[in-house]
């Protein structure tokens, strides 16, 4: 078998009848009729496609050809979507598209004598479908879509290898016809098979679980033309018309013979005209090709002459190059000849000359040997006697050199042993000495530590630095309000404002001084143990650092065992850890808090208005317990739960306990910081950088150290005024808003 086909083209005849039939198609009253068969086509043209679509022809008619593939290259199946009879057999597909269920009006579908070998799953939606044929091919099954075409009569299965028929096809109600090779059947046997359609369908009907019904009660269009019965007077006057049509049919035929036998003789007479065209051209050509070869000849005529000139020049340069070489040779092999002649002289000579000095050196050898012996008799003797005599010296000058090495080395030894033993004393001095200070050091830092962690875990201290946070920041917003109050010349203000700053800035003098007077207590105590402390016991203030840390008192630690962990939580979250003795004093639970308000807490000690409603709210959103709920069915076991007022009131000022101190809440009007809200009213700056620098009668300082540090400010006591940067307020003596002479400064770090 050859591996390589040559693909076979149409013959001319083949050729014409294709474009005679694309043309006839395309003219007026063609009909819905293109008919390309047997003309060895191998694949479908796709001028054929765009006319079905264009003019929308119902019959496709492709017998006869080679055609391997159904749609060509650039198409689409849709192209052919009105037609109704689609006719291809006798080709070589191997199968159809997958598409083809898109063919909505297709009746007639033959591929008879082709080598499919699947039918597609997409053919079950050909619901018009009537008739398909698809004898002399290699299919082994059939589809089970084949049951959804709902209009097939005539299905014919001949020539192939179907043995089994799927069920499906009972549903197909108005099969008439179906081939089939009976004898080769396995489903359904072979015995129903051979009775008829109707045996075939009815077995298919009873393994589907469906009813037969005959295909006479299903009523269909037949093909182009109407199913209804027509009455004996209608008969005539139809046979009139067929005959009007069949006489008109004969005479559009013979119209279109006699234009095809014009198209023949016109396309005779363009062939006539092609081949005198080609004669012209051919002899114009050999026109051209006869002027070429004259020129040609021509040319080589010329390059023949030049080549000849050139080559009777070369012939006589080379015969003066020939002569000026001989000419050059001849010299060289005289001068060789001289050099060679020279050479021989000299060698000559040179001999001549050796010859003569080596008699001179014969004779001149006698004398000077047997002087020479004898100088070396003389000078061996001597050399023998001084060698003795010079080891005997060294020897001794050894021994000497090696008694004053071991002394010497020995007293070295002796030496820097001695200072080592200097350095080593030096260095155990340096250590100890160091090991003294490090150890005060340590003890300084421990001590440090310990006093700052007291400092930190002193209830007291830490509720007085909260209240003066407070207070500085009433002042600042305070100070806020006047400036805006200066800048909008509002005068109503201004007392209650007075009023309000001087309150606070009274407080605020109050708890520094009782800050200083806690912080002078904790440092006696600090005293006090460190008289009280052992002088040998090692690391004492580490050791007293970490007993503060887990160490408290033990009514305290029984007491704080009793309040719920989600409340010390909910306090350690609020910040508010100083209320926790008060929480274990009175034994509050969240039942207690829930039957609290605002004013039994305040009785309680706990003053804040946020930890208060933070605190009440909590409460409420905690579960009820089933003993709650009793308490509630039961108003007897009511009267039994302590009311806030019975609670005993705060223990009194401990190092432990909260002071009683004058709650501070805020009475100042917020304000919203806009543009200037916070600088510097004496150079005018905000921010950490200052970018411009105002003169004002109040800074005596250069602008280079107008500068704000860590966004810092002052308050002024006793007027209470926050308006000034750090680095201006150094040079003040009055507040630049209320001109009273300043007593103190106190700095307010934002950072």
């Amino acid at each position: 078998m050859p591996l390589f086909f040559r693909k076979r083209k149409p013959s001319e005849d083949s050729k014409k009848r294709l474009e005679y039939q694309l043309c006839l198609s395309k003219e007026v009253g063609a009909g819905d009729i293109l008919d390309i068969s047997a003309c060895e086509l191998t694949e479908v043209p796709t001028s054929a496609f765009s006319i079905c679509k264009v003019l929308q022809k119902k019959v496709f008619i492709l017998h006869g050809n080679q055609l391997k593939s159904m749609v060509p290259k650039g198409c689409c199946i849709n192209f052919l979507v009105t037609l109704k009879v689609l006719d291809l057999h006798e080709n070589m597909l191997t199968a159809l598209p997958d598409d083809i269920g898109q063919l909505a009006s297709l009746q007639v579908l033959n591929i008879e004598n082709n080598q499919i070998k699947a039918l597609p799953d997409s053919i079950g939606n050909l619901r018009l479908l009537q008739t398909l044929n698809v004898k002399g091919n290699c299919l082994s099954q059939l589809p089970t879509s084949v049951g959804r075409m709902s209009s097939l009569r005539t299905l014919d299965l001949s020539e192939n290898s179907v043995r089994e028929l799927p069920r499906d096809l009972a549903l197909a109600r108005t099969l008439e016809s179906l081939t089939l090779d009976a004898a080769l059947m396995s489903y359904p046997p072979a015995s129903v098979c051979t009775t008829g359609t109707e045996d075939i369908q009815r077995f298919l009907c009873t393994e589907l679980g469906e009813e037969y019904c005959p295909s006479s009660q299903f009523l269909l269009p037949v093909l182009e033309s109407d199913s209804g019965k027509q009455s004996p007077d209608d008969v005539d006057s139809l046979e009139g018309a067929w005959q009007s049509k069949f006489n008109d049919f004969e005479k559009r035929k013979e119209q279109k013979h006699q234009e095809k036998l014009a198209f023949e003789r016109q396309l005779e007479q363009k062939q006539k005209e092609h081949h005198q065209l080609i004669l012209m051209n051919n002899s114009h050509k050999e026109n051209i090709l006869l002027s070429v070869r004259q020129e040609q000849e021509r040319l080589e005529l010329g390059v023949s002459v030049q080549q000849r000139f050139q080559e009777v020049e070369r012939q006589r340069i080379l015969g003066k190059v020939r002569q000026a070489e001989t000419g050059i040779a001849n010299r060289i092999n005289n001068l060789l000849l001289d050099n060679k002649r020279q050479r021989k002289s000299s060698e000559f000579l040179q001999q001549l000359e050796q010859d003569r000095i080596r008699m001179e050196h014969l004779t001149a050898i006698t004398q000077e040997e047997t002087n020479s012996l004898r100088k070396r008799e003389v000078a061996v003797a001597m050399q023998k006697m001084l060698s003795e005599s010079c080891s005997m010296r060294l020897m001794q000058e050894a021994s000497d050199s090696r008694r004053q090495s071991l002394v010497s080395e020995a007293c070295r030894s002796l030496e820097s042993q001695d200072r080592k033993f200097d350095q080593v004393l030096s260095l155990q001095q340096l250590d100890k000495s160091k090991a003294i200070a490090c150890i005060l050091q340590e003890e300084e830092m421990q001590k440090a530590a310990f006093q700052a962690l007291q400092l930190q875990k002193d209830s007291v201290h830490g509720y007085i630095q909260q209240q003066i946070r407070l207070i500085e920041g009433e002042l600042m917003q305070l100070t806020k309000l006047e400036v805006k109050r200066h800048n909008l010349d509002a005068e109503n203000l201004q007392e209650v404002l007075w009023e309000q700053r001087s309150a606070l800035s009274d407080l605020l003098q109050q708890l520094l001084k009782e800050k200083d007077q806690r912080e002078v207590e904790l440092r006696q105590v600090l005293q006090e143990m460190e008289l009280k402390s052992d002088s040998n016991q090692q690391n004492y203030w580490l050791i007293q650092y970490q007993r503060l840390l887990d160490a408290k008192p033990l009514l305290l630690r029984m007491q704080e065992v009793g309040v719920e962990s989600d409340l010390v939580s909910l306090l350690c979250k609020l910040s508010a850890q100083h209320y926790l003795p008060i929480m274990a004093h009175h034994r509050v639970t969240s039942e207690a808090l829930r039957h609290m308000t605002t004013k039994d807490l305040h009785k309680l000690g706990i003053n804040e208005m946020g930890i208060q409603k933070a605190l009440l709210n909590w409460a409420r959103e905690q579960p009820t317990t089933p003993s709650e709920g009793a308490c509630k069915a039961d108003p007897q076991e009511e009267e039994a739960v302590p009311s806030p007022s019975s609670l005993p009131s705060a223990p009194s000022e401990t190092p432990t306990s909260t002071p009683p101190l004058t709650p501070i809440n805020p009475s100042a009007p917020s304000l919203i910081d806009g543009p200037g809200s916070s600088e510097c009213v004496v150079c005018m700056e905000t921010g950490v950088s200052r970018q411009t620098f105002r003169h004002s009668s109040y800074c005596i300082l250069s602008p280079s150290h107008c500068v704000s540090l860590s966004q810092s400010q002052v308050i002024f006591l006793p007027c209470g005024h926050v308006c000034c940067c750090q680095m201006c307020s150094d040079a003040l003596q009055t507040c630049p808003l209320c001109r009273s002479n300043i007593a103190q400064h106190l700095r307010l770090y934002h950072g």
